[in-house]
């Protein structure tokens, strides 16, 4: 085939309408994804593939820690502001589920960290514990496979790594799955119904349903099948706990998840999902937890890929204090109104709400400082500290993606046309017990003017392969 015929193939192969029903307003009728596809996948060297497999562990390792800091925090044993940080917003139901004993060890157990290639190597910007595509990666990954690609994770690395997760979840060979998909998450449903058919070919009783359609009883949770009423081992939630007083039946879920009558995952614990765990991770103080909980090697692997990050917190510093590592010509931040009139060159910052709002995914919420004239600077900056009580926001290095080139098909001119963008690596992982497996990688390669990257409609999404002879 050539390059034409390969975009044609995998186009064929997708579903028709496509499984993610977001913008699709703005893609060609031909076309079945809403984004474009490349001939290729996307490249990776072996030693970039090693780099991929081993960063898995370091990140189950960072959530065990992260789960730990948070606990010793509410018990006295760590800084009481701590758990403060990560309970800020959120009303009393939701920090009641963070500190319940029957959820006290349970992790999410899919990981997947929006990772740059960078000129000082990869860097990772945030973790998400509740990742969209897990299905649309996966069908991408057969049907580049088909072209005998050698897709990272293999043809079916997204779908057994998932099944073996919900497997040892249950306990059990073929448990029943629902994977309870919100009204919010809707653009996903797609790709969820599609998912969850795979995992019937692999064996698992698994459910796209809304959240209405689960069916409570006091022995457990239901979905009606082909075969009647079944009850349900695993709830894959993918419904985001900020949402949870516009979810049908959502305290009945969680009800049945605390008297153990179904697994809940990712499990009801909002703390585990805020981007100020970065933040918290490079403060000075609670250098001594990190090194003793993550290990020499992992502590070191990690500070080497997550960029130094701040909690805007707008209460006044003391006069002899400062703002860790953060400085401006050469001077230590004492408030955070100095970044306010600071250059263009000096805005190199991201600024982003860090969780438990509608504004902490899909990109929304975020502002990149040199992206911005200096008035639109400012009121980010005063809007973020302003939302401190009912939104954190953080501060982040902004760190640029290297540049790439990759050809896609154009439906317009129906032909293969070549694009100058910048990656966004999405490795997806997959946890069970104490291990870790690397299901796919997602690239999103957004256009290289573009400086927020993520999944939109003009990108190019495809897997990542290894490039054979290095």
């Amino acid at each position: 085939m050539d390059n034409k015929e390969k975009c044609l193939f995998i186009n064929s192969q997708i579903p028709e309408g496509g499984l993610f029903t977001g913008e699709r307003r703005e893609v060609h009728p031909e076309s079945h994804t809403a984004s474009r596809i490349s001939p290729e996948p996307f490249w990776l060297s072996p030693e970039e593939l090693e780099w991929f497999e081993e960063l898995g562990a370091h990140l189950l390792r960072f959530y065990q820690a992260s789960n730990l800091l948070y606990s010793q925090s509410t018990r006295g044993v760590q800084p009481a502001w701590v758990a403060a940080y990560l309970d800020c917003g959120k009303p009393e139901t939701v920090i009641q589920y963070n500190r319940m004993n029957r959820f006290k060890s349970q992790l999410p157990q899919v990981i997947r960290p929006d990772t740059l290639p960078t000129e000082d190597g990869m860097i990772i910007t945030e973790l998400d514990s509740i990742p969209g595509f897990i299905g649309f990666t996966g069908c991408l990954a057969m049907q580049y496979a088909k072209l005998d690609y050698d897709v990272v994770g293999g043809s079916n690395g997204m779908i057994l790594g998932f099944a073996e997760m919900i497997r040892s979840l249950a306990k059990r060979e073929s448990p029943t799955l629902a994977i309870v998909v919100s009204d919010e998450s809707a653009d996903y449903w797609d790709e969820m119904q599609w998912l969850a058919s795979v995992l019937r070919d692999a064996c698992l009783n698994a459910h796209a349903v809304k959240p209405k359609d689960v069916i409570f009883t006091e022995e457990g949770l239901f979905v009606e099948s082909a075969h009647g009423k079944v009850q349900i081992d695993v709830l894959y939630r993918f419904f985001e706990l900020f949402d949870l007083k516009n979810i049908p039946k959502a305290e009945l879920m969680l009800y049945s998840a605390k008297k153990r009558t179904v697994v809940m995952t990712p499990p009801p614990k909002a703390h585990l999902e805020e981007k100020l765990l970065f933040a918290l991770f490079h403060h000075p103080t609670l250098l001594p937890f990190w090194r003793r909980e993550l290990g020499k090697k992992t502590y070191a692997f990690l500070q080497n890929v997550i960029p130094q990050t701040w909690i805007l917190d707008p209460h006044p510093l003391p006069p002899h204090a400062v703002i860790p590592n953060l400085e401006i010509n050469g001077l230590p931040v004492t408030d955070w109104r100095q970044i306010i009139p600071i250059t263009q060159r000096q805005r190199e910052l991201v600024i982003k709400p860090s969780g438990f709002s509608e504004l902490a995914w899909g990109s929304r919420g975020v502002a990149i400082g040199h992206d911005l004239p200096a008035e639109e600077w400012g009121d980010a900056v005063e809007n973020a500290l302003a939302s401190f009580n009912h939104t954190p926001y953080i501060l982040q290095k902004f760190h640029k993606a290297n540049r790439v080139r990759m050809n896609y098909y154009d439906f317009e001119l129906g032909d293969v046309r070549s694009m100058p963008g910048r990656p966004l690596l999405r490795p997806y992982y997959f946890a069970t017990k104490d291990k870790v497996r690397l299901g796919g990688i997602q690239a999103a390669v957004c256009p290289a003017d573009k400086k927020i990257l993520h999944g939109m409609v003009d990108s190019i999404i495809v897997p990542a392969a290894l490039r054979v002879g290095g």
